[in-house]
């Protein structure tokens, strides 16, 4: 039984970005009570966590979810950050989610003697018997301890940067070889700033090739479906980009524009950053990456006789630039005139609210495709939850499905009567499930 004064739910979902909103959405669709709830606004990180100027990295007719278009942008576009978390907010309303913003759940708990959990909530406490941790793993800026804070350096991470002029004057470091870090070094240097860019080991796709975008290739190749990443290739970031109407990034490029590439960002001494001697083999790595792409792209169109324009411009890479071949290894800041540091160095999880056994020592998530240890809990949003796609918009929508019957299976259960009698209530997929354990 709940406690007196407790809000009772079947399934309590914690977080409405795009994982929460496909969660809720598998759970209505097949009825099951629950809520949703979201310390800020639906989809807030794509509100206030990104840069003015930032767009989906894929076209709009595939990042989204599968039960509504964008109905205001051509398919083959970017959409805004703006637009995006429109996008989001639309849907909650279309499908009726249960949602409630400006409610942070400040700790979950196991009850004791009794099924279930109990959520201490700014609203109040909620039990359930079901609990997703829908908040994915970008929740906390991971910042190096690289840089002194009293170095006389202004450092941001990339979810505080916004646009140029919120910078002070000066040249800026930019440290991140990812979309982000690759995306902002680009708008600097076009705001004429002066701008280094650490370049760490990276994936490259094409944009497009013959005609079809970077996202299609990707799905049929099965490329998308791949559900452990190569060793070593666990945290690697993808250097792809939906700005200027898409558009390949090749490191080449960004030196001609200006910028100054160098390696890895290592130690900082006395006002000098150094940096590996690891710059040319991250780019070659990454021009494997994606001419590999092409190779595969090629023998698909070969093999299923498709009538896709060749392209052998896209091979021509060009020589190295000379910031490659002879790299800058160490830069005093203050004689360069670097006044700003932006670090695109990714996130890293927050978990402390989830006060049950479903966390390793390092405070990662114990599970199995978002199944975790501590029975009744589960994950959605992760990296590789099941398959590359997992962080992906349309990715987590069927990480959710997945979730959503392994929670109607266990309703079954726990709905079975005994004497031989079948469950009441359950669906045609929960009580095969339940006829053949």
């Amino acid at each position: 039984m709940s406690s007196p004064e407790a809000e009772a739910t079947e399934v309590l979902v914690v977080g409405a970005g795009q994982a929460g909103i496909a969660m809720s959405e598998h759970l209505t669709a097949r009825g099951i009570p629950h809520i949703v709830l979201e310390r800020h606004r639906i989809a807030e990180r794509w509100r206030s966590e990104r840069w003015d100027s930032l767009v989906a990295n894929g076209p709009a007719w595939h990042d989204r979810l599968p039960g509504m278009e964008f109905d205001d942008i051509d398919p083959d576009e970017f959409a805004s950050k703006e637009r995006v978390a429109a996008y989001f907010q639309a849907y909650a309303e279309k499908y009726g989610l249960p949602i409630r913003t400006g409610v942070e759940v400040t700790a979950v708990r196991r009850n004791e003697g009794r099924a279930g959990f109990v959520a201490e909530t700014s609203a109040g406490p909620v039990e359930a018997r079901y609990v997703v941790a829908a908040t994915g793993a970008f929740q906390l800026p991971s910042l190096p301890p690289i840089v002194p804070e009293d170095a006389g350096i202004r450092q941001i991470h990339s979810s505080e940067y916004r646009n140029p002029e919120q910078l002070p004057a000066g040249a800026v470091l930019v440290v991140g070889a990812g979309s982000s870090g690759v995306q902002i070094a680009d708008e600097l240097r076009q705001a004429g700033r002066e701008v280094t860019l650490a370049v760490g080991p990276h994936d490259r796709p094409p944009q497009r090739y013959r005609g079809r975008s970077f996202v299609w290739w990707l799905g049929t190749l099965g490329l998308w479906e791949k559900s452990t990443p190569a060793e070593g290739a666990e945290h690697v970031t993808i250097a792809v980009s939906g700005t200027h109407g898409g558009r390949t990034i090749d490191f080449r490029d960004l030196a001609a524009s200006g910028i100054t590439l160098v390696g890895r960002a290592g130690a900082y001494e006395n006002g000098v950053m150094r940096f590996g001697a690891d710059l040319a083999e991250n780019i070659r790595r990454g021009d494997e990456n994606y001419l590999s792409i092409l190779d595969e792209a090629d023998a698909y169109v070969a093999r299923m006789g498709l009538d896709l324009p060749e392209e052998p411009a896209a091979r021509d890479l060009g020589p190295y630039p000379a910031c490659v071949t002879d790299p800058v290894l160490e830069l005093d800041l203050a004689a360069a005139g670097v006044a700003s540091i932006v670090w695109a160095t990714g996130f890293r999880v927050d978990y402390g609210w989830l006060q049950v056994d479903a966390l390793d020592e390092r405070g990662l998530p114990k599970h199995e495709r978002g199944v975790s240890a501590e029975p009744g809990v589960y994950f959605l949003g992760l990296p590789w939850q099941s398959h590359r796609g997992s962080t992906f918009i349309w990715g987590v929508w069927h990480d959710a499905k997945f979730i959503a019957d392994k929670i109607e299976i266990q309703r079954g259960y726990l709905a079975y009567e005994g004497n031989g009698r079948p469950a009441t209530g359950l669906s045609a997929p929960a009580a095969a499930e339940l006829t053949s354990a």
